[in-house]
């Protein structure tokens, strides 16, 4: 038996006017997944624990079988471990995201855009480069990442430092947030970083283009190491992961799985799907369990985009679940098929929230009845006990 977990981020959402009160999901044209669907099983999964963060750190541990109450610590290290940066017992990982802030006539401070308007790795990795080699030192260390995601290693006590995601704070006033760090080596890292971000010349030439500069970086996601058991020593199963995002690799390494880079993934909607899917079905020849995982329907909802959001949801049936079904099934081998979301991201607050997530469990020899249902979020709603957590959903699909 094969086993295929694809995972469309923050497809989820509430729903719209705009869209005679259906969600994006429900309203856009996903014709695989409502096939899959309706022939297989539909679940709720409770991704988020109860009075943890919605975050897809969290999430994803669970989607990956983990209980994050057992092995969280924070997003940041969970990257370090994708970027292969190992974290001494005094060191704590953050996520340096590349931002975009504006100065307000009372003095504070708005969070723009949290992804300089999703600058490219190429001109992000120059500069990375430049805060690392002008601003790091003993106690800070910056690594460059994806897109506007890098990551800095901070040696030592950050006092009662609570740092806030920026994609929660889009187009609102972050002041007090920016403030929380004064006072600490992380504070006058973010002053001075903001000194010299926009003078650099790929600002000048995003600047030039029209395009937002990335005039600031914000810290957030911290943590140190966590102990985590591998896929082999939970489940007795060999895996992959897929994903063009160093926190989903992170938590692939921490679950012993092999990573696969498919060249031309970005996280967003211009990424590589062919490649993904190429990449999928090799994998799947050799190894137990592969876990895929497209980052463009969560970027959407930050952005407050339906029509990209409902692009988005689109690709996601058209270009990865359909072809990734049917590859599956011109080979002799049976196999489970599990679609699902990490959490939702409705597009009325940008953010995430910690609702339960629908699932569809599919197994090419019908051994799970079939629902008959699409696969919208109030389809899941009703039909019956949810999946607590992870460790569930694993025992359902290996059992």
């Amino acid at each position: 038996m094969k086993y295929v977990i694809l995972v469309g981020d923050g497809m989820g959402d509430h729903p719209m006017a705009e869209l005679e009160h259906r969600t994006p999901l429900a309203a856009a044209s996903t014709p695989a997944m409502d096939a899959l669907c309706r022939q297989g099983q539909l679940r709720r999964l409770r991704t988020i624990p109860l009075g943890y963060p919605p975050g897809s750190d969290v999430a994803n541990l669970s989607l990956m079988g983990y209980r994050p109450e057992e092995v969280y610590t924070g997003r940041a290290p969970l990257e370090a471990a994708s970027m292969g940066v190992a974290l001494a017992a005094d060191e704590t990982a953050f996520r340096c995201n590349l931002v975009t802030v504006a100065d307000r006539d009372d003095g504070g401070l708005t969070m723009v855009d949290y992804s300089a308007g999703h600058i490219t790795t190429p001109e992000a990795a120059e500069l990375v480069q430049a805060l690392a080699q002008q601003l790091g030192n003993e106690q800070m260390r910056v690594y460059p990442g994806v897109s506007y995601r890098h990551l800095l290693v901070y040696k030592g006590d950050y006092g009662q430092l609570t740092t806030v995601p920026p994609h929660d704070h889009t187009g609102r006033e972050v002041t007090p947030y920016w403030q929380a760090y004064d006072g600490t080596g992380l504070g006058e890292f973010m002053r001075q970083a903001r000194a010299l971000l926009p003078g650099l010349p790929v600002n000048r030439q995003r600047a030039a283009a029209g395009k937002s500069m990335a005039n600031a970086v914000w810290l957030w996601g911290e943590g140190r190491t966590p102990a985590m058991k591998s896929h082999r020593e939970l489940f007795n199963i060999s895996g992959a992961l897929i994903s063009a995002v160093d926190l989903l690799k992170g938590i692939g390494v921490c679950a012993g799985m092999e990573i696969i880079n498919v060249p031309g993934a970005t996280g967003y909607l211009d990424t590589n799907y062919g490649g993904k899917v190429e990449a999928t079905l090799a994998a799947s020849r050799r190894l137990d369990l592969v876990f895929v995982h497209v980052e463009a329907p969560d970027e959407a909802g930050h952005e407050g985009s339906l029509a990209k959001k409902l692009r988005a949801i689109e690709d996601f049936d058209a270009k990865i679940v359909a072809p990734v079904r049917a590859g599956l099934e011109a080979t002799s081998e049976p196999f489970r098929l599990v679609v699902a979301m990490d959490h939702l991201t409705p597009l009325a607050i940008r953010t995430h929230s910690d609702e339960e997530v629908p699932v569809i469990l599919y197994d090419s020899q019908g051994s799970w009845p079939a629902c008959g249902l699409a696969y919208t979020e109030a389809n899941a709603v009703n039909t019956g006990a949810p999946l607590q957590d992870g460790q569930a959903l694993y025992r359902l699909l290996l059992a």
